[in-house]
């Protein structure tokens, strides 16, 4: 497309402007099979295990789409509603009415305090968590791997102005627990959960596994037991509903786990 036999960086430096902005539409930020830096896809890679053998730490929020359902419909200019739930669904997830149908029947607004909510937990589940759980479920069957879901529904809101509702632990929200900001934002017991996160990565850094000092024990991901350590205040735990929680029985044949 923008007229370069290969991916060199001399070819792409000399690309006009004016052909990349042309071509905008075409280029993606999903990592790009080239057979030479990348010669398969992560989930045929992480199945196969055809990948660097290192203990992994991976994980996601319990709210990640919450954000972007505010940053949609800004973009939009049409914030979710009873009325246009099933078109929101249809626009957001790039999916026909027919399936739009069916996930508005799996997340019904009855369910749900605001649309956005009922619109968060579905983008959510399709988009982060369970996609998540399958890339530790092929993962752990090579290495060591450890599965997370950070869990503060109370996390500061770092990005957006005041909202009619809450974004929860929304996508990036751990960031400001593992890497302080320079203006606390944080109370005391979210202070502490930070702490312990900071710990565990601190550990598993150190020795590709998050256990130690003194903190709650973290347990390898299996398949058997599906566990996640939830990280939540006032201490992290284990939980074991996190597939059930994200309907990821209903989601498995739409994204291939």
């Amino acid at each position: 497309k923008l007229g370069c036999s290969d991916q060199s960086a001399t070819c792409l430096r000399n690309v006009p402007v004016s052909t990349l902005v042309a071509n905008n539409a075409t280029l993606s930020q999903l990592p790009n099979v080239d057979g030479k830096v990348l010669t398969t896809d992560y989930a045929t890679a992480f199945k196969s295990g055809a990948f660097n053998r290192v203990p992994v730490l991976s994980g996601s929020n319990h709210d990640e789409w919450r954000l972007f359902v505010e940053l949609l419909s800004d973009l939009s200019g049409s914030p979710v509603t009873a009325s246009n739930y099933e078109s929101q669904i249809q626009s957001q997830f790039g999916v026909p009415a027919s399936l739009a149908s069916v996930i508005a029947q799996q997340y019904p607004l009855s369910a749900y305090a605001d649309p956005a909510y009922a619109l968060g937990a579905a983008g959510t589940d399709v988009v982060f968590a369970c996609n998540a759980r399958m890339d530790v479920r092929n993962l752990s069957q090579f290495v060591a791997t450890y599965q997370y879901e950070f869990n503060d529904e109370a996390a500061p809101n770092i990005y957006l102005p005041a909202l009619g509702y809450s974004l929860g632990a929304y996508h990036s929200s751990e960031i400001q627990y593992l890497f302080p900001p320079p203006v606390p934002r944080l109370d005391p017991t979210q202070n502490q959960l930070a702490l312990d996160m900071q710990k565990y990565w601190t550990q598993f850094a150190k020795k590709g596994d998050p256990n130690g000092g003194g903190l709650p024990t973290w347990p390898k991901y299996t398949a058997a037991t599906d566990q996640a350590m939830s990280l939540v205040e006032p201490a992290p735990t284990t939980e074991s509903t996190f597939a059930t929680d994200h309907k990821c029985a209903f989601w498995a044949p739409i994204i291939g786990g």
